[in-house]
């Protein structure tokens, strides 16, 4: 039997400063067949789909909310000044999965939004999160809600050194690019908060994309001499410090991943990010939060896995266009 059809994407406002142009990042395909991960045990030639066992819960994601200062041309979870889809997470129900992470040895908490410093809550569950001794990874634009907290985060960066790690989304090395994704006058605020993060010696990390066509080794020294030139210590050439994530698009054709691609492709299900990861997510009109089984599929019932993390642990199917696009053939990863 097939899963329930996905949840209609939320409506996302606008913000003043939004691109009104077509985002430069491009998935270059046909639109994707109906039949296409629909059942999530066969694909639509009815070959076996390959399926994600939790080998060990090394990150937990929280989404602090789709809430986000920007409104980009292309986000996957339509973040936008307004789109509360995914309400604001609060520091008791954050603790309640940081007490169950730390009873079974998680490693690394990482926060995404929308923009997580959008969240009134999020200093405290940042503190919390290190405090109990995990790695914590911030997703951020390190826009004006990243700033208001520098007082904090100066104290947290004390307290923790490079426990804390903030990854900065610079979607391009060039202004026109980045501010053609995320609006004009986003360029030079992105800037001036990273060059404030590696000033102030935080352990840092940029997020960006590749152009359609765009060579990963030219882009990378293109970011080289960015940071060179900002006076922004990352090195370029290091695939942590330097994220360049694939292109997504769940309305583009794709190839849907069979139990016998992982040898045709020379990979294995330990090497996909649901086999070590789990998003806390909580959904507008939801009484309470729930595990979400990949930080790229928060609206989509298939993915939905239960109340706690233990009742997440059973396997994934990889049964929708961005388990293949991202993960599989793209071999991104959110976490560090």
């Amino acid at each position: 039997m097939s899963d329930p059809a996905p949840a209609p994407a939320p409506i996302r406002s606008r913000s003043r400063n939004a691109p009104v142009g077509p985002s430069p990042f491009v998935v270059d395909a046909a639109p994707l067949p109906r039949e296409k991960f629909a059942d999530p045990m066969v694909t639509a030639k009815g070959e076996a789909r390959a399926r994600v066992p939790l080998t060990r819960l090394e990150t937990v994601w929280f989404n602090t909310g789709t809430q986000c200062n920007l409104a980009c041309a292309t986000c996957y979870i339509e973040s936008s000044p307004t789109n509360d889809a995914l309400i604001y997470l609060s520091a008791l129900d954050a603790a309640r999965f940081l007490d169950e992470a730390q009873a079974i040895g998680t490693r690394e908490i990482g926060f995404t939004g929308g923009e997580p410093f959008m969240n009134p809550a999020m200093v405290p569950m940042l503190e919390d999160a290190l405090s109990r001794g995990f790695d914590a990874l911030v997703l951020t634009n390190a826009m004006r809600p990243m700033r208001r907290h520098e007082a904090a985060l100066l104290t947290l960066r004390d307290r923790f050194c490079s426990k804390l790690t903030l990854r900065v989304s610079l979607d391009h090395y060039s202004r026109a690019v980045h501010e053609a994704e995320r609006g004009e006058r986003s360029w030079i605020p992105a800037l001036e908060g990273l060059r404030w993060l590696s000033g102030n010696e935080f352990s840092i990390a940029v997020a960006g994309r590749l152009l359609p066509g765009e060579n990963e080794a030219d882009a990378r020294a293109a970011y080289a001499a960015l940071f060179a030139r900002e006076g922004i210590a990352i090195d370029a050439l290091d695939p942590v410090r330097l994220v360049l994530f694939p292109e997504m698009d769940a309305g583009k054709d794709v190839a849907e991943i069979t139990t016998d691609c992982w040898d045709i492709l020379g990979k294995s299900p330990e090497q996909v990010m649901c086999a070590t990861s789990r998003m806390v997510v909580h959904r507008k009109g939801e009484k309470a939060p729930r595990v979400a089984a990949c930080t790229l599929i928060p609206y989509d019932p298939g993915f939905d896995l239960g109340d706690t993390l233990a009742e997440a642990s059973g396997e994934i199917a990889l049964n929708h266009p961005h388990c293949a696009r991202f993960c599989v053939l793209g071999g991104a990863s959110c976490s560090a």
